[in-house]
């Protein structure tokens, strides 16, 4: 392939500069002028030459083409393709003589007003970037664009649904594929958002209608029927296996298997409405740890749980490490069966129950029992029983009393003696607990800390005895309670006082107030707010 190149190139320089010379066997001593425009070619041969040869021609000037491919002409077009060629061999050595030198790098600037640059970024590395983010910014974040909408959706944990159509569409489980923590509370009522009245409970929150009735505030067709709610259960299970935590008020056995047999990761469990038959489905979900029964709610609904049903989730649920009870029925024997058999049970939180009496014996069956909290209770126990078969905790040590009301002596004994282990007292909005009620409290050697606050039948003789029998005492806060008064402390009280580590001491409110307006002229003869009474 190559020796043709040497051969061609090999040839004198004489023929290659003749290119431009025009041979003509009559008159070889002219020349012709390589200039095309001065070039004339008769356009047929009986056409007459011009006498004149000197001037220019008058018609359209001849070209290179019509001047090399005439017959006679022949050799000088073939002079022309071998210089072509050989000017190119000529550039082609040049090139690989010369040295090569680097090139100079260029920046390259990039235009991305009107370009997405986190198209350039996977789904995976855009999620990454997106989780680093506070949990705030996760909705704004999804109005960015569609693709945002969705990565975002998959980092969102917890929601609080307020429309069941949106579970029932399947819109939820699509957008939100991995959420953990779902209430359904609010979604399961049905209640005119336009009405002037919003009802807010501890537990619940509806809006009301002029019409409401005084009996009840939540009538059955405020409620989804059962079917549909079980329905969106079954849904909300298939799309979020993964569910830790749920809340939702009046499902069925039916919907609450749905699941237990889709989510076997579900931990906690807040369950409105419920009766004794839907707690057979609770009972499925072998690893949930944390259930919550709200049986009925003066006010807004009544639907009993019993014995029955306390036995049913005692066997069911045995991994049961935290349990509240609030408007629940039951008696000694509800009670016993989950100490039985909820052995990790370590928290007990009883909420307006409605207990038969003699249940508070029963806690001595709860082994593990660390904390028993009881809540807006209007009744303790008013017949525990024999003192001699009550029993006690011995691993309890937090016992945490708010508004409940102590009615009668034997059942703050036998609270007390049921709690001899307790290291850590509370009581907080606590009506009747006088000086004698209080006493019982000696019973407890271990107590370490206690805090007494708006206890306002307490007096400071009374508040004096148990205290200064604790030895272990280690915090004290009295805080709103009026009939305890500073000018009653005893030196042995105040010595106690200087040993605590953790001491807080604000006991009469009206005192406070009164150093509070100290200077003010507020309060005294002739003051423009207040009067002497």
């Amino acid at each position: 392939m190559m020796q043709p190149s040497i051969t061609r190139s090999s040839r004198s320089s004489e023929e290659a500069d003749n290119i431009f010379k025009i041979s003509n066997p009559k008159k070889e001593e002219e020349e012709i002028n390589p200039n095309p425009e001065n070039l004339h070619f008769p356009s047929s041969p009986n056409e007459k030459q011009n006498p004149n040869k000197n001037k220019p021609p008058l018609g359209r000037p001849s070209s290179w083409p019509n001047h090399c491919f005439k017959k006679d002409n022949q050799k000088t077009l073939q002079n022309i393709v071998l210089k072509m060629q050989l000017e190119s061999i000529a550039v082609d050595e040049k090139q690989k003589l010369k040295p090569s030198t680097p090139s100079k790098k260029k920046t390259l600037i990039l235009d991305f007003t009107n370009t997405d640059v986190t198209c350039l970024l996977s789904d995976e590395i855009l999620l990454q970037i997106l989780s680093k983010l506070p949990v705030y910014q996760y909705k704004p974040n999804s109005l960015v664009c569609k693709r945002w909408m969705f990565l975002s959706g998959r980092l969102v944990r917890s929601v609080k649904l307020l429309d069941w159509d949106f579970l029932e569409s399947g819109r939820l489980v699509s957008r939100l594929p991995n959420l953990t923590d779902v209430d359904l509370t609010k979604a399961c009522l049905v209640s005119t958002n336009n009405a002037g009245i919003l009802l807010t409970h501890r537990l619940i929150s509806i809006h009301l209608d002029s019409d409401f009735s005084g009996d009840s505030f939540i009538r059955r067709e405020n409620l989804l029927s059962s079917k549909v709610i079980d329905l969106g259960l079954g849904n909300l299970a298939r799309g979020c296996p993964n569910l830790r935590r749920l809340v939702l008020i009046g499902a069925t056995e039916l919907g609450l298997l749905s699941v237990a047999e889709e989510c076997p990761t579900l931990q906690e469990l807040e369950l409105h409405h419920c009766t004794d038959q839907s707690l057979r489905g609770i009972s499925a979900c072998y690893n949930i740890q944390i259930v919550k029964l709200i049986g009925s709610v003066h006010g807004f609904y009544n639907c009993g749980i019993t014995d029955i049903g306390l036995t049913i989730l005692a066997h069911g649920c045995k991994r049961l490490v935290k349990l509240e009870l609030s408007g629940c029925e039951g008696s000694y024997d509800g009670i016993r069966a989950i100490g039985q058999c909820c052995q990790m049970l370590e928290e007990l939180t009883l909420c307006n129950h409605r207990m038969d009496d003699g249940w508070i014996a029963a806690l001595s069956f709860c082994g593990n029992l660390k904390t028993l909290r009881l809540q807006s209770c209007k009744k303790i126990d008013p017949i525990p029983g024999p003192i001699e078969h009550l029993g006690s905790c011995p691993t309890l040590e937090r016992l945490h009393l708010q508004q409940c009301q102590f009615r009668d002596k034997e059942s703050a004994n036998a609270l007390f003696l049921v709690c001899v282990a307790v290291k850590e007292i509370v009581f907080q909005d606590c009506w009747g607990l006088d000086s004698e009620m209080f006493s019982f409290a000696s019973n407890c050697r271990r107590v370490k800390s206690i805090s007494l606050e708006r206890c306002s039948m307490l007096t400071t003789e009374g508040l004096e005895s148990v205290v200064l029998s604790w030895v272990n005492l280690q915090s004290l806060r009295v805080v709103s309670c009026n009939h305890v008064k500073d000018s009653e402390v005893t030196p042995a009280l105040s010595s106690l006082f200087s040993v605590l580590k953790e001491f807080t001491w604000r006991p009469d409110s009206r005192s406070l107030l009164t150093s509070s307006l100290e200077g003010t002229g507020v309060g005294k003869k002739g003051g423009r707010f207040f009067r002497r009474v």
